[in-house]
């Protein structure tokens, strides 16, 4: 059965887009948000609104929320390994289609879900569905991620990402070449205008800062190096293609599908190869580093011959 909200709009949300404005009362996602307005279940003075109408303060807000899915119970996730592991972190070597945690929409396999499965006990501060998550990798990009198994973890691994201490490199097979061959790409990223689901430059996005540099370069793309200052959805993904060189595969931003079809890639070349972050209890530091996966290796190697 679906729960009825009701709540006046408050002054700090003049203006807001309502499924902005939506996410900041509920503790819900955007897209979420979005969802429940293109589905005619929010009203503002009892007329439906769009998810870009704006907010005005003190008008009623009326919301239906549909009810919860049954709980899902974990399940093994087949290709996710075990990197690194001891009494607060555990790493992981997370596949291609895989997403960090469950979300609406979302029915296939999660690094939360393969973990409990697997008989690990996960951090149970922040959201239930986020067990001990303190960043991400898209669904479609494989590679180490760092998950919190202490509450101690779970607090201090998210000041060390939210800091920029923790050092994060990525493998990124891009289109073209580059020029420079080494730089910084410095460009604010927001949501895309036109695109729910994608990000662009924008102006007035939140600071954005990518390092490059060139591994190897081939007839039609070249490897590179990627560091990550910030840590913006789709950073690498958004900044390559605004400079003209998208991920190949990356058919979201603007990749070459022919280019993607030539070398065997369903998914953008992208690869989290090596996190260094501080262990939480010993201070030490800890290094984890990931291999390529199949599809990604076949890939290069079919621009080598």
């Amino acid at each position: 059965m679906n729960s009825h909200r009701a709540l006046p709009v408050p002054e700090g949300l003049e203006g807001a887009r309502v499924d902005a404005g939506l996410s900041r009362m509920l503790g819900i996602s955007r897209t979420q948000a979005a969802e429940l307005a293109a589905a005619d279940m929010v009203r503002i003075e009892g007329k439906p609104v769009g998810k870009s109408d704006r907010l005005i303060a003190g008008e009623w807000l009326e919301v239906e929320l549909p009810a919860a899915a049954p709980a899902v119970p974990p399940k093994a996730v087949p290709g996710l390994v075990v990197l690194y592991e001891d009494a607060d972190v555990v790493a992981v070597d997370k596949p291609v289609g895989v997403a960090a945690h469950p979300s609406p929409g979302w029915v296939g396999p999660t690094v939360v879900g393969g973990l409990l499965a697997t008989g690990f006990v996960l951090s149970a501060d922040g959201p239930e569905e986020r067990k001990g998550i303190v960043h991400r990798l898209d669904v479609g990009t494989s590679g180490v991620m760092v998950v919190a198994k202490s509450d101690r973890a779970f607090h201090d691994l998210k000041r060390q990402f939210k800091q920029r201490e923790v050092t994060k490199t990525y493998h990124a097979l891009v289109q073209g070449h580059p020029d420079p061959s080494k730089g910084t790409i410095d460009a604010p990223i927001g949501r895309h205008p036109g695109h729910d689901h994608r990000f662009a430059v924008v102006a007035g996005g939140k600071d954005s800062i990518t390092h490059y540099e060139t591994i190897e370069a081939f007839s039609y793309a070249t490897l590179l190096s990627v560091g990550l200052e910030t840590g913006r959805t789709h950073q690498i993904r958004v900044h390559m293609s605004a400079v003209r060189h998208p991920c190949v595969g990356d058919l979201t931003y603007g990749a070459d599908p022919s280019l993607a079809q030539r070398v065997g890639l369903e998914r953008q070349w992208l690869h989290a190869m090596q996190l260094e972050f501080t262990q939480p209890s010993t201070q030490e530091q800890v290094v984890v580093t990931s291999n390529y996966p199949d599809d990604l290796v076949v890939a290069l190697d079919r621009l080598r011959d």
